[in-house]
């Protein structure tokens, strides 16, 4: 296991690699993370959709979520939210700014095309008629209660999920097996599902997903559509995940790595 010193300091090569990667590379694997978050979204909502207990539901749903985050970091795809603890090399000097924000830039791009990508596949395949189209019917329901939130509500959301999953990639970090990760990742994951927090890679799946079942299935969804999709949620919800990840990124760099407050190890 890794001492908190040394995930800090490995970091910095690892922060190196993302951001001087070619962007076709960064590209693809941004898409790949965006499919497993949509996916673990998706199986997410489907084992809650028919649990009329909103808590067991909720419990059941965070249980899940966990796995699109262990298939991002197991499998090696590239997440915007978790590579908001770029902020840590950058304040090391040892990466540009221009570098994290040509990654975030590509990577988001790449995260809102597979999220998009399996929330269109998911639908026009049908598979939200299961249990008798209750599926669906949840899928509307999720997206309208992500867009009525309001942009303070949906920005501080934001950046309490993001402290939530940028402490979960940190502890990750701490293993040395696949197992040993997928445990650490799991319980803050599990929390920002349970507690409704938003995730803008997430969000960029559900609330889609919800449009496209709406107009599939000719269930009424008020004021859903993709306009509100952005201004009411990702946008707010983007900007409080980066503020969350700077939390955590210049947190954890000022504790382990910055030059006057450097700790041994």
């Amino acid at each position: 296991m890794y001492s908190p010193f040394e995930i800090a300091d490995n970091y910095i090569s690892t922060g190196q690699k993302k951001v001087r990667m070619p962007v076709m590379k960064m590209l693809v694997l941004g898409i790949f993370a965006g499919m497993f978050i949509a996916l673990a979204s998706m199986g997410a909502s489907a084992a809650a959709s028919t649990i009329e207990n909103a808590s067991v539901a909720k419990l059941i749903s965070a249980c899940i979520f966990p796995s699109g985050l262990a298939m991002v970091l197991i499998g090696g795809s590239e997440l915007f939210t978790g590579n908001c603890l770029l902020l840590i090399p950058l304040l090391q000097k040892e990466i540009r700014i221009t570098e994290v924000i040509r990654n975030l830039s590509i990577v988001y791009i790449g995260n809102f095309i597979g999220s998009m990508l399996i929330a269109a596949l998911a639908v026009y395949n049908h598979s939200f008629s299961l249990f008798g189209n209750a599926f669906a019917s949840s899928a509307v329901a999720i997206a309208e209660v992500k867009i009525s939130m309001s942009f303070t509500d949906a920005l501080i959301r934001g950046i309490l999920c993001n402290i939530l999953v940028c402490i979960a990639v940190w502890m990750a970090y701490s293993s040395k097996t696949a197992g040993g990760k997928i445990a650490a990742l799991f319980f803050p994951v599990m929390l920002f599902v349970l507690l409704g927090f938003e995730h803008s890679v997430a969000n960029m799946y559900y609330i889609p997903a919800g449009i496209m079942c709406s107009n599939e299935y000719g269930i009424t969804s008020g004021s859903l559509d993709w306009g509100s999709f952005f201004v009411c949620n990702l946008i707010p919800v983007t900007i409080g995940n980066i503020i969350g990840g700077a939390v955590i990124g210049l947190g954890y760099w000022f504790v382990y790595l910055s030059t006057s407050k450097k700790i041994s190890k």
